[in-house]
């Protein structure tokens, strides 16, 4: 394997786009990392849809997908290196949060509200877990989609990681929109890992060596710091 295929999502501060095309985020920074560890001479990102990620490593489109949180499910489908983040979720709401939500349960009180999701991502189920009825969900495939229909009122929240929230409205202050971090009561901090192909379990092994010795790091550290990660964010993974 002399090319490094990494399936990403746009999803700041995770992954993203720049104005001149290059790609960056902290998964990103950490991936391009282990690829030069691993001595392979070239890392390619390569832009999806979340619906995509497993089935493009199934299917060999690429060796290594951006973080995603571990589920048994998934597990059947593919394997996870160790967490290289663990985090909580959160609800991108309109601005002043006019219908006043606290977490997904305020949610599933206000019958009429209406949540975005994107599809096949976790916090679907944590909704429905918290009592969200199935007919308030309404499923997006993108966060882009997800955070407009927000601002358009098509839903009155979108749920997802509340970084990842932070990390849109850095890149984007211009939207209507505001953050509801959900409390720990509902949700706790959960971990997030690459993905890789199953029956390669001697790269999963040289991956996890490197994630070893790079997660905690000073390079890491300062890395995640310019995402917005904080010493305690890292400090749950190390």
């Amino acid at each position: 394997m002399s090319e490094w295929k990494f399936a990403f999502l746009e999803e700041p501060p995770f992954c993203f786009t720049g104005a001149s095309g290059e790609v960056s985020g902290c998964d990103v920074e950490l991936a391009r990392r282990l690829g030069e560890m691993l001595g392979l001479a070239s890392f390619k990102p390569i832009e999806t849809e979340f619906a995509e990620l497993l089935p493009g490593l199934v299917e060999g489109r690429w060796t290594m997908t951006t973080g995603l949180f571990v589920s048994e499910e998934r597990q059947r489908l593919v394997d996870f290196t160790r967490p290289i983040w663990a985090l909580q979720d959160g609800l991108l709401v309109a601005k002043d949060n006019p219908r006043g939500f606290r977490g997904y349960q305020s949610i599933a009180r206000d019958r009429t509200g209406l949540l975005g999701v994107i599809t096949d991502q976790v916090q679907h189920l944590t909704a429905l877990h918290n009592g969200i009825a199935p007919e308030q969900i309404r499923m997006f495939a993108t966060q882009a989609d997800a955070a407009d229909a927000v601002a358009n009122g098509m839903v009155h929240a979108y749920a997802s990681v509340a970084m990842a929230h932070r990390g849109y409205l850095t890149r984007r202050p211009e939207m209507p929109l505001g953050l509801v971090e959900v409390p720990a009561s509902e949700k706790q901090p959960s971990a997030g890992a690459f993905a890789i192909a199953k029956g390669n379990s001697a790269l999963l092994q040289r991956i996890d060596a490197c994630l070893d010795e790079l997660l905690g790091s000073d390079w890491h550290r300062q890395m995640m710091a310019r995402y917005g990660f904080s010493d305690s964010d890292i400090d749950r993974v190390v």
